[in-house]
């Protein structure tokens, strides 16, 4: 557990403090608790880098942690009528379909290389957007309608587009698999023969 990873465990813990923030109505405490929480991502993936403390574990819980801060954020936004419900349907269902296919892979013994996509990076920072956006208007009255309705559409079309692409992607790399041949019986005197094995294409995702 290096210095990164514990960032990043502290930005899991953000996760129910802005929840709570929102649900209590301080949303002034839950932009900075937000931005707090960015900042953390941003630090922790510098130090990462920049000292090559990239862990398998890193590559897991960073993830995680920004997938369950925004879902948090956007599921308790919709409940209090803060975000239409269609957005955060679909911001939810693009997740559990991803991780669903993701774990689909594996139990079947064809796991994905999970590398992110661009329209995947453009979605994020958009739901990023959105999201810091309608807490900033709500806790310092800004009177961004306007600006957020048009934020709400662009973020709803990158969510269903960002699905649409893993999907495509994950169907191609579980295509890819050729069936294995029927067994045949050889004679010891036979040319000893290998099979190459299945062909296997990276999928790009989350």
């Amino acid at each position: 557990m290096n210095i990164p990873n514990l960032v990043t465990v502290g930005r899991i813990f953000l996760v129910p403090l802005v929840v709570w923030l929102i649900i209590s109505g301080n949303m002034q405490l839950a932009v900075i608790t937000f931005v707090i929480a960015g900042l953390s991502d941003a630090l922790d993936g510098y130090l990462a880098k920049r000292f090559n403390w990239q862990t398998v574990l890193g590559a897991y819980l960073d993830p995680v942690a920004d997938k369950a801060l925004l879902v948090s954020i956007y599921v308790v936004l919709g409940i209090h009528g803060h975000l239409p419900v269609w957005l955060v349907i679909a911001v939810v269902s693009r997740d559990v379909i991803i991780i669903g296919a993701i774990l689909l892979s594996w139990i079947v013994g064809r796991p994905v290389n999970v590398h992110p996509l661009y329209i995947s990076k453009a979605n994020t920072a958009g739901q990023i957007f959105l999201a810091a956006l309608v807490m900033a208007d709500l806790g310092f009255s800004l009177g961004l309608g306007m600006l957020t309705a048009i934020v709400v559409w662009v973020t709803g079309a990158l969510t269903v587009l960002s699905a649409g692409a893993y999907l495509i992607s994950w169907l191609r790399h579980m295509a890819s698999y050729e069936a294995d041949p029927a067994p045949v019986e050889r004679s010891v005197f036979d040319k000893a023969s290998v099979t190459p094995p299945a062909r296997k294409e990276p999928v790009h995702g989350s």
